[in-house]
């Protein structure tokens, strides 16, 4: 377990649990399901998997596909274009709104409600509406809280004599409406946690530059956490490897304006704003593809190498600007990397606003397959729509496969056969014949467990694990190699 040295706190258990859950999953002796092919009549296991929300790329490309198809399918108006925003915030401001979910809520608050009013301008009593993710890594793992929204992109106004809205497609943002909507941004956001005490500017004796101070007492409720967010946002010890970056200038008000980055892209003070990515209202394969895209996980396994050295080498999806295309650490520094950005409990990482959250009286005008709740029967499965969170309904594997006379649940969880066939367009078939699978049982009891895998020949009992140790970067711990530019691989 590891532990502050200065306070002796240890890691909260929501992160403790999440990596103990990744080490179980996919491991047979943790329980599994029973597949029984008709054809060969052979019988084959399939391990449970952890579940989590964190960082594990199986679970979370389950996720994201089954996210993707409940969005598209369910979320999302039908024939409507979409535009994504991406709010990228500056490295001060990272480590506070990760550690407090709250003031990350009400940042995000503030960024939709500043792009939904540029939407409704014009509009006399008009809405928008958008559904956003929150991204909390970088390609390189470093804890990095942004926000991927997908915007309406246009607004519905009233209809006429109490009928349904009618949607507007809003026109092509132009530079100077990026830059705009980012700059107007940036104040709110600045004023919202200056007044809430999360930063402070002062001017620096002498030179009459403002700089941004954050609150140091952010971390006493869990320090050991604090230490590795704090380090994982700048990449250095014990969350390493660490790249030189130059001092960003934080104030709330700047004198040049925001700068231009590309096509749809502006920055001011470090606050990047990128709106160049649309989908057409007839394109339903990019409308997925888009969702997938946002809910993406932060790391896949085709990007991890263990090399001979004992290092782990994470590669890039597309090379920076400098040319780097890896990074190189060793496996603790890795791990406090992942503790780092687990989400909080409670919080939702998919969050909806405007016509598209619970609350809205439009919602049930303009989403596909919408339905208000039966008294009769309370049950999310029963309210035709997804829960205010936004996360799928998850019956269990029992219910959906093996129900007999009796109709299945209903429900917006999507079988593992047809997510499979919806998103590779394959099919769960035997390996040996290629006939198809049917579930036989779900087996969690660990003496049924036991009984079948020595039955089937296989190991009874999970890998062994090492005993945790302190991360590294900890004062009387052994930290290999300097952190530097020595740490990066090109």
């Amino acid at each position: 377990m590891w532990t502050d040295s200065e306070s002796g706190g240890c890691l909260p258990k929501f992160v403790t649990g999440e990596l103990q859950a990744f080490l179980r999953c996919g491991i047979l002796a943790y329980g599994f399901a029973q597949m029984h092919c008709d054809e060969c009549r052979k019988r084959h296991l399939v391990a449970f998997s952890c579940k989590c929300r964190g960082f594990c790329p199986s679970c979370m490309g389950r996720r994201m596909n089954e996210g993707a198809a409940n969005l598209v399918d369910h979320a999302l108006p039908e024939g409507i274009p979409l535009r994504q925003w991406v709010l990228t915030l500056p490295h001060p401001l990272r480590y506070p709104l990760a550690f407090d979910a709250g003031h990350l809520g009400k940042v995000l608050r503030l960024f939709t409600s500043t792009v939904s009013s540029w939407y409704t301008r014009g509009h006399s009593g008009g809405k928008t509406g958008s559904v956003t993710v929150i991204q909390r890594a970088s390609s390189d793992l470093r804890l990095n809280p942004h926000f991927h929204t997908l915007f309406l992109d246009g607004a519905y106004r009233p209809g006429p004599d109490g009928e349904a809205p009618v949607f507007e497609p809003a026109p092509t943002p132009t530079q100077e409406d990026i830059e705009a909507v980012v700059t107007r941004a940036r104040k709110r956001i600045l004023r919202y946690l200056e007044k809430q005490g999360v930063v402070a500017f002062a001017a620096a004796p002498g030179d009459g530059e403002v700089h941004a101070q954050v609150d140091e007492t952010l971390g006493e409720s869990s320090p050991a956490l604090a230490t590795l967010m704090a380090a994982a946002t700048v990449g250095a010890a014990p969350a390493g490897p660490a790249l030189r970056r130059a001092p960003i200038q934080l104030s709330p008000c700047t004198q040049g304006g925001p700068d231009p980055k590309g096509y749809l892209c502006a920055q001011d003070a470090a606050f990047n704003l990128h709106a160049a990515r649309r989908v057409a209202p007839n394109d339903r394969q990019g409308r997925e593809m888009l969702c997938r895209y946002i809910l993406r996980p932060p790391l896949a396994n085709e990007r991890f190498h263990l090399m001979e050295d004992g290092m782990v080498t994470v590669e890039f999806k597309r090379p920076w600007k400098d040319g780097t295309r890896s990074i190189a650490s060793e496996p603790k520094a890795l791990l406090s990397r992942l503790s780092a950005i687990v989400p909080p409990p409670r919080r939702h990482v998919t969050v909806y606003s405007g016509v598209l959250s619970s609350g809205s009286s439009w919602r049930s005008l303009v989403v596909p397959g919408y339905k208000e709740e039966n008294p009769e029967d309370p049950t999310p499965a029963a309210k035709g729509r997804l829960p205010p969170s936004g996360e799928p309904v998850h019956p269990s594997a029992a219910q959906e496969e093996t129900r007999s006379g009796e109709a299945a649940v209903r429900s917006r969880y999507i079988p593992w056969k047809e997510l499979l066939r919806r998103t590779f367009g394959s099919e769960v078939v035997c390996p040996d014949c290629g006939g198809r699978l049917r579930l036989v049982a779900l087996v969690k009891t660990e003496a049924s467990i036991q009984m079948l895998l020595a039955a089937f020949h296989l190991p009874t009992g999970p890998p062994k694990v090492a005993a945790a140790e302190q991360p590294p970067g900890e004062e009387g711990l052994e930290w290999r190699g300097e952190v530097g530019e020595a740490d990066w691989v090109d």
